[in-house]
């Protein structure tokens, strides 16, 4: 019984990429739980959202939906950089991970970073790279990473 329970609840998540619609589930609001994020016109959204579809798979941002919410419950982005060295190779960079903070702890910011570490290596990504605080680093070693290098700002 608990094993259709689990089902059901994995099929009430949807993990996809951005869409226009979703300013108005929430994608904003939930930025917002991240850092800093004011308000945006739909406008403003819009030309946004057109102006990173048209970077293809070098800029991709990846939401959960609640599908029995209509609400954005996650997100994160990655986006390709473009090198000479390594053969003209290619890094994968994760930025803006944030879970909804009534989806907590039910692995939604460990399916973002899959989905997002997954696009990366299907694009030819040799690495892929994020920055995060101390306070973030058990989750990512969790997700799989480990800490490499020291950033400075």
């Amino acid at each position: 019984m608990e094993s259709n329970t689990a089902s059901s609840d994995e099929q009430s998540y949807q993990v996809r990429k951005l869409e226009i619609t979703d300013k108005n589930k929430g994608f904003m609001e939930l930025l917002q739980q991240l850092t800093v994020c004011d308000p945006v016109t739909d406008e403003e959204f819009q030309e946004r959202f057109e102006e990173l579809k048209s970077y293809g798979d070098d800029h991709v941002i990846c939401v959960i939906e609640d599908m029995n919410l209509s609400k954005i419950v996650a997100t994160g982005s990655v986006f390709v950089e473009k090198k000479f060295i390594r053969n003209c190779g290619k890094v994968g960079h994760i930025e803006d991970v944030v879970v909804d903070s009534s989806a907590r702890g039910m692995q939604q910011g460990k399916k973002v970073v899959g989905f997002l570490a997954d696009h990366a290596r299907l694009t030819d990504c040799y690495k892929v790279i994020f920055d995060c605080s101390d306070d973030y680093k058990a989750f990512y070693e969790k997700c799989g990473f480990k800490q490499k290098e020291i950033q400075m700002v």
